[in-house]
């Protein structure tokens, strides 16, 4: 653990943003004065403009997915903190299309105020507005959390689908059903070895014994009600999760599920790989077919060492629509098993 690398803390997200606009100067544009990025490519086929936005910290959520085929816009926040409202209201009006703008808002107390004051500001502009609500987080389900399951990685499987979708012209009462459905068949859950480092004082977040593991924790860092000890074997974890998930989704034989396979921030490519194997060879004994699989960091927490597993019940259209090309910064060009096939070059 150690300090930042920054001019300061309070500047490091506006450097950030002003940096990944350069790296990406033509795919994207940041507007500094109203606080979002948008594409500068995108299908003259959408009717509707898609917008997304939560704290900073995340990367490369939501920026790295705002391009053809993705996102129209993304409002950054500070770290772990909402994007103002003034923001998202600037980036809806300059993305909207002729149908309005769907936003796609993560289960967090201050993302839905400030997306819901956006949304009556841009209804008093006569921009029709709809919202996509995305709590796929099961270790927040619980009386005990008032505002339910928050919205985790799933995420960004709704953010590639929905811009799939809409790039073929469908409506917006279409994409907010079809959003509202992809949330309702997903499920995430989410462990850690180590907390991230609090910016502030470039200390661990919360301490945790060698060897111990929280398991449902949050993507700000937000400690899970549950600790395992003593090191268990990746087999055992993986199998406690995919049991959870299951549990929720209710997976059938034959059951088509997308898998994703997410690093919070200081795992290695090498464990997610050995996460994957372990996941896909539970869902062959349940009987349940692994259509697609990604694998990455797609959703991080700062530097958090750990990781999250979400699951998505696919159909034909849910695969049409991840298979279909995205040009962004962080969604990876090679996104399917299945998608391509091999050429069988051996006689």
């Amino acid at each position: 653990m150690g300090l930042y690398f920054a001019n300061a803390i309070d500047d490091l997200v506006v450097d950030a943003l002003a940096g990944f606009a350069r790296a990406h100067a033509g795919m994207v544009e940041w507007d500094e004065p109203n606080g979002y990025v948008r594409s500068l490519h995108t299908a003259p086929s959408r009717r509707v403009g898609l917008v997304s936005g939560g704290g900073s910290g995340h990367e490369p959520l939501h920026i790295g997915y705002v391009g053809a085929g993705m996102l129209d816009a993304a409002c950054p926040g500070r770290i772990f903190a909402s994007p103002h409202n003034h923001a998202i209201f600037a980036a809806s009006r300059a993305v909207a299309r002729e149908e309005g703008v769907l936003h796609l808002v993560k289960n967090y107390t201050g993302d839905k105020i400030n997306f819901g004051i956006a949304a009556e500001r841009l209804a008093r502009d006569d921009i029709p507005c709809a919202r996509v609500l995305i709590d796929d987080d099961l270790a927040s389900e619980s009386a005990e959390v008032m505002t339910g399951r928050r919205g985790t990685g799933a995420t960004v499987l709704v953010e590639k689908i929905l811009g799939a979708a809409a790039d073929t012209g469908m409506g917006l009462a279409d994409l907010t059903a079809l959003g509202t459905e992809l949330v309702a068949r997903s499920r995430s859950l989410a462990v850690a070895s180590a907390a991230h480092t609090a910016p502030p004082t470039g200390l661990p977040a919360f301490d945790l014994a060698a060897g111990d593991i929280e398991y449902g924790v949050g993507i700000h860092g937000e400690r899970a009600r549950r600790t395992l000890g003593g090191g268990r074997p990746l087999r055992e974890l993986a199998a406690d999760m995919v049991t959870a998930l299951d549990g929720s989704l209710g997976l059938s034989r034959g059951a088509q599920v997308l898998v994703l396979v997410n690093g919070l921030g200081a795992i290695t490519r090498m464990e997610l790989y050995a996460v994957l194997n372990e996941v896909t060879r539970l869902l062959d004994e349940r009987g349940a077919d692994t259509v697609r699989t990604l694998v990455g960091d797609f959703v991080t927490a700062l530097d958090m060492r750990g990781f999250s597993l979400t699951l998505m019940l696919a159909d034909p259209a849910t695969l049409t629509y991840f298979d279909a090309p995205a040009h962004t910064a962080a969604w990876p060009r090679e996104n399917a098993v299945g998608a391509l096939q091999p050429t069988n070059a051996r006689p």
